[in-house]
């Protein structure tokens, strides 16, 4: 399902104007002396985040940079270490971005479809609506080198990732972030940042396809209940795993 694969690319792995996979290798990607190394748009936005709120367009396109499939959703975000993404399908005309603007999704998905991801800081749960399954995973091992660490403060970013100023391209301040895990789910990640704020992320995977987001509605730093960023699996879910207590 290729709904499931868009999500699985961000944080498996989850986290620009749409863009191809083409902008991947257009972007910049000079390096930057060690020395500035912590000194990138990422590490400022990073410092003092608490909580995030955000909606988001998510497009995933092949090697070709043919579009093969298009989802809305939320991200939420209560660090350290605890993050919901929830993305729901949308028709393939739906979202278009229009002047670096996104459009508003043409009508929602249904509540039985679409596919929710939750860590709650001690488990990463993984709900599948449309096959109404539930998969669990202890945190330690679900989440070592994905963009999902990135943003929930789960570990040192900084020892799990090479992070590098990118340059500007787009209006945009970029950051590229490589794994240093050859077997990670992602081989590199552009995250494009406007007045601070984390407006676009890139990301491509081990099969060639890019997954690109555009982020809109963004809270910093809000209250967020304990209920938005724990999970209980529905009643008469298939449930794959153990849960760590």
């Amino acid at each position: 399902m290729r709904a499931a694969t868009m999500i699985r690319v961000l944080t498996c792995v989850v986290l620009l104007a749409v863009a191809a996979p083409a902008a991947v290798a257009a972007a910049p990607t000079a390096a930057v002396p060690a020395a500035a190394a912590g000194t990138t748009p990422l590490d400022a936005y990073l410092e003092g985040l608490k909580t995030l709120r955000a909606t988001f367009l998510q497009t995933l396109a092949d090697a070709h940079g043919h579009e093969i499939d298009r989802a809305s959703g939320t991200l939420i975000v209560v660090r350290p270490g605890k993050f919901s993404w929830d993305v729901r399908p949308l028709p393939p005309a739906a979202g278009t971005a229009q002047g670096g603007k996104t459009a508003p999704p043409a009508a929602p998905a249904a509540d039985s479809q679409g596919q929710l991801m939750v860590c709650d800081g001690v488990n990463l749960w993984f709900y599948d609506r449309d096959l109404q399954q539930v998969t669990v995973k202890p945190v330690d091992s679900a989440l070592s080198a994905t963009p999902a660490m990135l943003l929930s403060g789960a570990a040192d970013v900084r020892a799990h990732f090479n992070i590098s100023a990118a340059g500007r391209r787009m209006s945009l301040d970029w950051v590229l972030v490589e794994p240093k895990d050859p077997a990670a789910d992602f081989s590199r990640a552009l995250l494009g940042f406007a007045g601070g704020e984390l407006e676009r992320m890139i990301l491509e995977d081990r099969l060639d396809q890019t997954a690109t987001v555009i982020f809109s509605k963004i809270e910093r730093n809000l209250a967020v209940a304990p209920s938005e960023v724990s999970f209980t699996p529905p009643a008469g879910a298939d449930v794959i795993g153990t849960p760590h207590q």
